[in-house]
Order: C-alpha cells, then structure tokens, then sequence
C-alpha cells in the first residue's frame, strides 16, 4: 500500500518515459540528520541502507520529495509538499559518518533561510499564542537508477541538542515549567552555568523547540564550551511565553507570571548540580527572554555573575531609577539592531543603557547593529538580511564584540568577544 501512496504523490513529478523505466521495489526506512542553524533547525542530510557495499554516491542518481503537514496549525500551500535537492552523497556508517567503504549512504540536502521545504518545524498559530511547532515531515528518497524506495524514518539525530538532558520538569504553586539541561563532558572542581531564556516563538512543553527555534543549543557546543573550561547549560521555557501576564502580556508595566517559577527552578537546578559554581552564573535571553533576563537581574541582582541580552523587550518607561540603581553593577552586555521592529531600541535598550551609563555602570556593553546580515556568508553575507528582530543570531554565535561607538570589548587590553567576556565574568564575594 505504502508503493502506491508514493506513486500517487511521486507520478506528478516525472514524465510518462521516467515512470514506466523504473522499476519500483519494497520502500524502505531512512534517518534523518536535522541540524541548527541560524533561522533554525533544517532537515539537511539523510542516511539510507544501500543493497550492497559502496564506494562511490552519485547525488544525481536520487530524487527526494517531502509531505509537510499538521494537525496543531495551518501550513501554507506553497510550503506543503516539493521535491528537494540533493547536493552531494558519499559512502557512510549507520550515522551518516563517511567511510571508504560502507554499506549506508548518506545524502547532503540544500537548505537555506527562504527554503522551507527543509525545515521540520513551522511557525503556525496555535491557540491565543503563535509559536514554533514540530510537523509531521514524511520523506521519500527514490534511486532513480535501481529503484529502490526509502519512506519511512527509523529515526532521527540532532547533532548536540541529543546531548542535552530534555525531560527536565520544575513545578511551583501549580506552574509547570520544562527544561532541558546540558552536563560538560569535562570540568573542573566548580563549573559555571550558562542559562538562556527562550524567544516568545519557542513557548511550549518540548524544550528542543527552545533549543533549536533558533541556535541556542549553540552554548553546548565544543567551541563555546571551550571558553568556560566546561560550562552547564540551562534552557527553561514557559509554557506559553515570558511576558504573559495576568492581563495579557507586559512589557514591564505589570508583573508576568512566570518569574517566580522561573527563579525557583533556576535554584533547584543548581542545588541539585552541587558542581556549578554559584559565583559564576550568567542569564541571558532574547525578546520574550531578554525582559525576562532583566526582571530576573532586576529581582535578584546578587544572584547573577552577569546577563547577557538581545532584543531586549522589556520597555526602559517601566525601570525606575531604584531598580537602575540596583543593577548597575551587575555586568551586562546588550546586544539589539537599528531596523528591529518588534522590539523597538528606541523603547527599550538604547535609553536604558544610557541610564545604565550614567548611573556609574562600569561593565555595561552594547553591540549594536544596523542590521542582522548572514554572518556565514553562504546566502548572501552583508548583502542578506534577517529580520531585524533576530539580532540574537549575533550571541548564539559568539560574534558580538564591539561597544556602542564601534570599539572593540576588552579586558586586560585585549579585545574579546562576548561569550568570552561572559567566561571572564565572576561575582565578588
């Protein structure tokens, strides 16, 4: 039955000669590889068992089409269904690890930021609240050459995401937050502990959505880990977002209804994990939770070895000069774009940290960009915008590193960039 399904779907695709040379055997399972990236998570390479031992995989040999669908939103029509393209194959382990000789075969698809065929997620409308959803991404890979079929996934990796903790649960006074929760392979005695507070998009009850609805599983990563000598990270998220309040949602104006929850998980965490250092633990977030990374300094300013903060939605009319007077000497590196919309500098980071500054706060920064551009270089570069909102692409990747007037960070007289003035960051005792 399932041949025939995928004839019906594969047929439109290839032309009448094509369909009757192929000869159409039993479908197969396939693993699917789903990376990060900096618009988020793509399917970008899919592993199948050959009939036999290979050593060489011609790409233009196989045609892969995708069925996106989804019971929780709706996903536009032109965004449903499509054929992707197959840049590069090559002999591999079960893994998709690339050997001289295997018996699997691993397949590299094209993905970019304007290719959402690739993506496993969709950002739909689910209830009072949008966000980012897992969907149902079915993919069937057809050897145009022998016929071989592969339709159904076995599994799927998540190169770093699968090495973080992801069933955490805290709950306070009947408020379930999720979490997930990275352990360093190597550390010291006392290893610091980074917490990052999720986007408005990424609310929910799975924490790989907070993980990978932008690159934040980036924290974990070898060469930020590095910086730490070995750092925990922690990846609360709310069950809707962090600025919902009792009225609706605040910027600062009312109370939300999460940070006390929040707070509380945030000392479980620790004093379950007796080897964080409690003089080294950084809270950063964007938007949603860059206000939510500000209420938390703002509450418990001798808590936090430092913040670090991107998109910063919480509203500079609505921090007294007492609560600026209360966090000036909390170290805090704000980073924000010119043309972002949604959180505008204007309303929010551009007088506050002004205030800051005058205030006396000594390790105050802020990066500021004109705009958020593809710092791969793979789309387009300088050339490529983002969505002024995403300037938080910046932190995740460990790009952020000049002051406000376009000088560069330094410490000691030598320049660095933020997660590295981050490691550098430890309270006084």
């Amino acid at each position: 039955m399932k041949k025939y399904l995928f004839l019906l779907f594969y047929l439109p695709f290839v032309s009448f000669a094509q369909a009757n040379s192929i000869e159409f055997i039993a479908p197969q399972s396939y693993h699917l590889i789903i990376e990060g990236f900096d618009w988020g998570p793509a399917a970008n390479k899919v592993v199948i068992k050959m009939n036999q031992s290979v050593k060489e995989v011609n790409a233009s040999d196989f045609e892969i089409y995708v069925n996106r669908s989804s019971d929780i939103g709706e996903i536009p029509a032109g965004q449903q269904s499509g054929k992707r393209s197959v840049i590069l194959g090559y002999p591999s382990d079960e893994s998709g690890n690339r050997v001289e000789e295997g018996n699997y075969a691993t397949l590299v698809l094209a993905v970019s930021p304007v290719m959402p065929l690739g993506s496993p997620i969709q950002y739909m409308r689910a209830g009072n609240r949008g966000g980012n959803f897992w969907i149902d991404y079915q993919m069937t890979i057809l050897d145009t050459k022998s016929g071989n079929i592969w339709n159904e996934e076995s599994g799927r990796t998540r190169p770093i995401v699968d090495d973080f903790e992801l069933e955490g649960k805290f709950t306070k006074d009947n408020t379930t937050l999720t979490y997930a929760a990275f352990t360093p392979k190597s550390s010291p005695e006392k290893a610091p502990l980074i917490i990052w507070l999720h986007g408005g998009g990424e609310g929910g009850s799975d924490p790989t959505i907070a993980l990978m609805g932008n690159k934040a599983f980036n924290y974990a990563s070898p060469e930020i880990q590095m910086l730490f000598g070995g750092a925990y990270v922690l990846v609360p998220q709310a069950p809707t977002f962090w600025m919902q309040s009792e009225e609706g949602m605040t910027r600062g104006q009312v109370s939300d209804v999460f940070h006390e929850a929040l707070f509380a998980l945030i000392q479980d965490y620790v004093a379950k994990n007796p080897k964080i250092d409690p003089s080294r633990i950084y809270v950063g977030g964007c938007s949603n939770g860059g206000y939510m990374s500000l209420k938390l300094i703002i509450e418990h300013p001798e808590y936090f070895a430092a913040g670090y903060i991107s998109s910063l939605a919480f509203n500079n009319e609505f921090v007294s000069d007492a609560q600026i007077q209360k966090i000036k000497n909390v170290p805090i590196w704000f980073v924000h774009s010119k043309d972002d919309g949604v959180t505008k500098p204007e309303e929010t980071v551009v007088p506050l940290y002004e205030r800051l500054t005058k205030a006396g706060a000594k390790n105050a920064h802020f990066t500021y960009y004109d705009h958020v551009t593809d710092i791969t270089g793979f789309y387009g570069g300088d050339d490529y915008r983002y969505n002024g909102h995403w300037s938080w692409i910046y932190v995740h990747e460990n790009k952020a590193r000049t002051e406000l007037d376009g000088s560069s960070v330094k410490i000691n007289d030598r320049p660095v960039t933020i997660m590295e003035w981050l490691a550098a960051q430890k309270k006084k005792k």
